[in-house]
Parts: structure tokens; C-alpha cells; sequence
């Protein structure tokens, strides 16, 4: 099904380009350049401030074979055993065989890693990672060095930006290809209010949807805007169930929402240890890499632990660090503990999962092409294959930096195609979600499609939602076109297409966790779900063959 838009105003002013970049991470800012570098214009769209995406807030690093006896082949297997048994290996293969140099790119653009006495970049490790193959930067500030050398070559560029915009929906031509984009300025400016990029390539860098639920990691700006987009436009997501709850999140209290503060597995890769509130490390015996197992295998540890004794939050302790290696490895992390009462030099962290990534999205190929023509994706808001089903740690700057010079090589060489003329008109028109139901969608998804599920669980996430849908659609709830009611309207969209993929998966794995099925089932369930929005707006889900990602083929327009 295509066509269907958000409730808005109709553009009020246009602007031509060649490409229209949507997100100014990582992925977006990469793509950007490497566009203006082969000679496109190209416009860069974001929410916020041009640094104010995801990536800033990467503390612990990006992952690549660049040390001494590390290989991208030894990369690759730490990767395919996080992703258990769901990652496209040529995919995750072409990661960590082009990641190293991709690296070194980027630290031409101008990004200053730390390094070691003798020069040489310092590299630690993470969970699920066998080698120091992580790159830092400022201790524990990575995202935010690499944002500031994007930002800065996106504007010694000239690189056209738009800046506190909404992305709403995609425009089409007659032909059912892409034509830009439809969006909304906030606040006063070169533009204002909605308006329209009229473009032949669109490219989603969106970043992620913790926002759907109550407590995440995520910037206030993770709605799931680009999911949502992509679904309207007729676009296929996959392994949209696999949320990765970060282990160690600050805890804050059992009344906290919105974004908290992430102690980085980095701290853990130092050598910091999980203990409960006698002291008792108990991740020891659970997995081979003890406090370094995989993400998923951490936070479910954390939470059996906490279910046992009762527990709010389990304790994360470094004091064994010292003061100087907490204000040189880890200013960040100190000065966020601190700001909260809490001193890691002399007490252990209160800590506990939180939303934090998510492996699944925009179903694309080797090159970030979806399902709809001329409409690309990259970073979090893509399916790449790469992360399977609980993304590797430090893999997913690695990721955005990759497929997103990958983008860039594609549209340059296939050329802008412009045949006809953008619309918008057409399709059905969304009601939109009051903007008060935001924390509702929260709530269930928490409490239902959280860390643990189960399938009377999902069941009632599902009903929930859509019960929540069907009131607005009655016109009991509908909301004025605003920012808060698109967002809104956006998170009600992840959080039921979300359910209904984490409803269909009938076992445990990875960082989907079942409790009624409590087992790996690989005969089964060794392959992907595919979502896309039917006409009725209900989520479709279908199960592919194989563990093979299916070719990305065009959608009929």
C-alpha cells in the first residue's frame, strides 16, 4: 500500500536538488559529503541543531580491525555470533572488510582520535568483541568528535542545510519514484512552516525510536520519523523485534522517562565489574566473557537478577579505576554520575537496561536501496543485515559511515532521475494522534514489548495500540497538525508494526527475548520478518525462507 501522508498543511515554498539527505549523524553528514564530493547538490535536512543526532551521544567508540593482529575476519565472527545466526554475512562481510579504511576517511574529514604514547590509535574493547579493536575519542566523547568534524566539513563545504525541520512524508512522481520530500520548519528562519525538497534521491538517516518507549538512551528527537515515512511511502521493514536494551543505563529512579544517561560498555571493556547489592558478581559463570558477553546476554542477566531479589537496579562497579583514570578515560560518564549524586571513584553505579538501538528498519541492500525507488537508508533507521538479531557493540558509527559512502557512490553513479513531476496530493490522508497519548504508547510498550515479552504480553501491546489507533480514527482523539501530534502519529506507527514482529517471532533470540519461549529455534525461525502497512493501515508481517535476506526489489507503484 502507498500513498498514505500525514495530516498537513500543503507546501508553501520549494526547493530544487539532486539529493536530499534526512538526518545529520553519522550516516546522514557522511552521505552529505561524499554526495557534494562527486558534484550533487545536495541538501541536508535535520530535526535539530546539525549535532544534535544520535551519534554525538556514542560514548564508547567505533569498531574496525585496525590494531596489530586483529583482521576483519576475526571482526566478522564476533559479528555473526552477536547476531545469532540472523546477519547477512555479505553484508556484515563488506563492513568489516571496507570499515578500516572508511575509518581512516574519516579521520581525514578531521576526526581526532585518542592515541597512544607511540602514536598509534588506542583501541579497547566492548562485549562480544575478542580483540581492542575499538577507536575512541576524548575518552568517552567519540560521537560527539565525530559529529563535530562532519559538522565542520558540511559547513567549510557549503553543504545547503535545513535546520529544525520535520521530515513529514515522501513526495512521488507519476511513475511512483521518488521526488523528494514534504516538511516542516520550526520556527522562524530562511523557511518556514511546511515546505517541500523536490529531489530524485532521497537518503533516510534518521537515527533510531527509542522514544517509543519510557526510558532509552536516545535523544528526544528518536520518534521514528524515517520508519514511519518509509512505511506511508509503501517501503518494507524487517527484524523491526530487536531492540537492544543497553545492560548499564543509570538508574534514576523507578518514575524516570525519557532520555537517561549511558554508563558505555566501554567502562566494562576497562574492567569494571557487575555486582548485586551484596557485592556478588554475577555474570561469572553466565558467559565465557564474563561482564563482556554480548549485549543481549547482559541485560537479560541483569534483569533475571533483579527479578530474583526484588530489585530496581543492579550495581555497576569501577572504583577500583581510581580518580584519574575515571577523569581521563571517562570524564563523561563522571560528570554525568556526579551531576546525579553519584561519585563511580568511591561507589558503585546504580544501573539497569534501557532502550537503546534498534537492529531492525528500513529494509535496504548492499548499496542502501529500499523497496521504492530512488529512496535509500542508512545508519539506524536502515535494515542492513549487518546487525542480525543484537548488533555487535561500536558496530552500528562503523555501519552509518560505510553503507553511507556506499549511498553516495550509487546515486553519483547511476545519476540524478528526474522524469516526472512531484505530488502529493494523492493517497489517503492519516488522522493524526493526540499528542497526550505519546506517554500512553510509551507505557505499553514498556511494559509489554520491553526487555521481556511473552505472548499474552505482546497480545496486549497489540490490542492496546491498536485500540489507541481506532480512537482516533473515530475522531475521538484526533489531533491538529503540530510537531507533537506528527511525532506522536509516528511512534504509534513503530510501536504497533514493532509488536506485531515481536508477537509473530515465537522464540528467544538475541536481544528478543520470550519468556513463554524461552528457546533458540532455528529450524523454524532461522530467518527474517518482513513488515510493510496494508491498505487497511494493520501491520502485514511475512516470514522469509531462509536467513537470506531477500533481494530488495522495487514495490510496484
Amino acid at each position: 500500500m502507498t500513498g498514505i501522508r500525514l495530516h498537513a498543511p500543503a507546501p508553501g515554498w520549494a526547493i530544487d536538488a539532486d539529493v536530499v539527505v534526512v538526518g545529520s549523524g553519522v550516516a546522514g553528514l557522511t552521505a552529505a559529503l561524499r554526495c557534494t564530493a562527486a558534484g550533487l547538490r545536495t541538501v541536508v535536512v535535520t530535526k535539530a541543531n546539525l549535532d544534535d543526532g544520535s551519534t554525538r551521544w556514542a560514548q564508547g567508540g567505533i569498531a574496525a580491525a585496525l590494531g596489530e593482529g586483529d583482521t576483519p575476519g576475526q571482526h566478522l565472527d564476533d559479528t555473526l555470533v552477536a547476531g545469532a545466526g540472523l546477519c547477512d554475512e555479505p553484508a556484515v562481510r563488506l563492513l568489516v572488510t571496507e570499515g578500516p579504511d572508511a575509518v581512516r576517511r574519516l579521520m581525514a574529514t578531521g576526526a581526532d582520535f585518542d592515541r597512544t604514547d607511540d602514536g598509534e590509535i588506542a583501541l579497547t574493547r566492548e562485549g562480544g568483541h575478542h580483540r581492542r579493536r575499538i577507536a575512541h575519542a576524548g575518552g568517552d566523547a567519540t560521537g560527539a568528535e565525530i559529529s563535530r568534524a562532519l559538522v565542520e566539513a558540511i559547513r567549510e563545504r557549503g553543504v545547503r542545510t535545513i535546520e529544525h525541520a520535520l521530515v513529514l512524508d515522501l513526495l512521488k512522481d507519476d511513475e511512483g519514484r521518488t521526488a523528494g520530500v514534504t516538511l516542516h520548519v520550526m520556527g522562524e528562519g530562511q523557511h518556514d512552516g511546511v515546505g517541500a525538497v523536490r529531489a530524485p534521491a532521497v537518503v533516510l538517516a534518521t537515527g533510531g525510536m527509542g522514544q517509543v518507549f519510557s526510558a532509552t538512551t536516545n535523544p528526544s528527537v528518536s520518534t521514528g520519523d524515517g520508519v514511519a515515512l518509509a512505511l506511508r511511502a509503501g517501503a518494507e521493514v524487517s527484524d523491526l523485534e530487536f531492540v537492544q536494551f543497553h545492560p548499564t543505563v543509570l538508574f534514576l529512579g523507578a518514575g524516570a522517562e525519557g532520555q537517561q544517561p549511558l554508563v558505555s560498555e566501554a567502562v566494562r571493556g576497562e574492567g569494571a565489574h557487575l555486582v548485586d547489592a551484596d557485592g556478588v558478581r554475577f555474570m561469572l559463570g553466565q558467559h565465557e566473557l564474563a561482564e563482556l558477553a554480548p549485549r543481549d546476554i547482559v541485560a537479560k542477566a541483569i534483569t533475571r537478577r533483579m527479578q530474583e531479589q526484588g530489585a530496581e537496579h543492579m550495581y555497576l562497579d569501577a572504583r577500583h579505576f581510581g580518580a584519574e583514570m575515571w577523569e581521563h578515560r571517562f570524564p563523561t560518564i563522571l560528570a554525568a554520575c556526579r551531576s546525579h549524586g553519584i561519585d563511580p571513584v568511591t561507589d558503585p553505579i546504580p544501573v539497569a537496561p534501557a532502550a537503546h538501538y534498534a537492529s531492525g528498519g528500513i529494509r535496504t541492500d548492499l548499496d542502501g536501496r529500499t523497496t521504492v525507488p530512488g529512496l535509500y537508508a542508512c545508519g539506524e533507521v536502515a535494515c542492513t543485515g549487518v546487525h542480525g538479531a543484537n548488533r555487535l557493540a561500536s558496530n552500528s558509527l562503523l555501519e552509518g559511515l560505510v553503507f553511507a559512502e556506499r549511498i553516495a557512490a550509487d546515486i553519483a553513479e547511476h545519476g540524478p532521475h528526474r522524469e516526472g513531476v512531484a505530488r502529493n496530493e494523492n493517497g489517503e490522508v492519516l488522522t493524526l494522534v493526540a499528542p497526550e497519548i505519546r506517554r500512553e504508547i510509551q507505557r505499553i510498550m514498556t511494559r509489554d514489548a520491553g526487555v521481556l515479552r511473552s505472548a499474552s504480553s505482546l497480545t496486549a501491546a497489540c490490542d492496546a495500540l491498536e485500540a489507541l489507533r481506532q480512537d482516533t480514527e473515530e475522531e475521538r482523539k484526533a489531533a491538529e497538525p503540530g510537531v507533537d501530534s506528527w511525532e506522536t502519529t509516528n511512534l504509534l506507527c513503530v510501536a504497533r508494526v514493532l509488536a506485531a514482529a515481536a508477537l509473530a517471532r515465537e522464540e528467544t533470540r538475541g536481544c528478543h527475548w520470550r519468556e513463554d519461549r524461552p528457546d533458540r529455534d532455528d529450524e523454524k525461525w532461522r530467518r527474517h520478518l518482513v513488515v510493510r502497512i496494508a491498505a487497511d493501515r494493520r501491520p502485514v508481517v511475512r516470514v522469509t525462507e531462509g536467513a537470506d535476506f531477500p533481494p530488495v526489489t522495487p514495490a510496484a507503484p
